[in-house]
């Protein structure tokens, strides 16, 4: 890997996701009755946890609201979360006014085109595999694996890795 990006991943104390498209693989599924539901991968969420418990923060940027994001974060235990954003940019200088990190310090995981201000703002800016080629180009680094199916893990991943986090992690659970 390049040492410029890793070290722009080793200044990453939290990490923002959109949730169609990269929490999830895009898909939005209704009953008869209008309500929702959507699709999570199990080892994103496992990975997530892993980062909050290594010290960085992770939050949500969706342009959408749903309740079922709600339910998931809670799950996750992801306290930061901005749902109905249809002005991402907007989300991200309200979190920088609120919480103390720099631009440099926030990485961000997206894969359409109302991501693009962020990924432009951020320290590291993130692209799904999946991602449309305007995000996947401006994007600092690309995912091997698609949105909803492990991207989210590879991103927990890469960011414990490179900073010195995941040996400490596996040797947790070799024990």
């Amino acid at each position: 890997m390049d040492k410029g990006l890793v070290e722009k991943i080793k200044r990453i104390r939290l990490l923002l996701l959109d949730v169609d498209g990269v929490l999830t693989d895009g898909r939005i599924i209704y009953d008869d009755d209008g309500r929702e539901t959507k699709f999570f991968d199990v080892r994103d969420g496992h990975g997530l946890k892993l980062l909050m418990r290594s010290g960085v923060e992770v939050g949500i940027i969706t342009s959408r609201e749903s309740r079922v994001v709600a339910h998931r974060a809670k799950n996750l235990g992801i306290e930061l979360v901005r749902q109905g954003m249809l002005d991402k940019l907007k989300a991200l200088e309200e979190i920088l006014e609120e919480r103390p990190y720099a631009p440099e310090e926030i990485a961000y995981v997206g894969d359409d085109t109302v991501d693009l201000p962020v990924l432009k703002r951020v320290g590291l800016s993130v692209a799904v595999a999946d991602a449309v080629e305007e995000v996947k180009e401006m994007a600092d680094y690309v995912t091997g694996k698609t949105g909803g199916r492990g991207a989210v893990r590879e991103v927990a991943e890469l960011i414990l890795k490179a900073q010195g986090k995941w040996e400490g992690i596996i040797g947790h659970y070799l024990r």
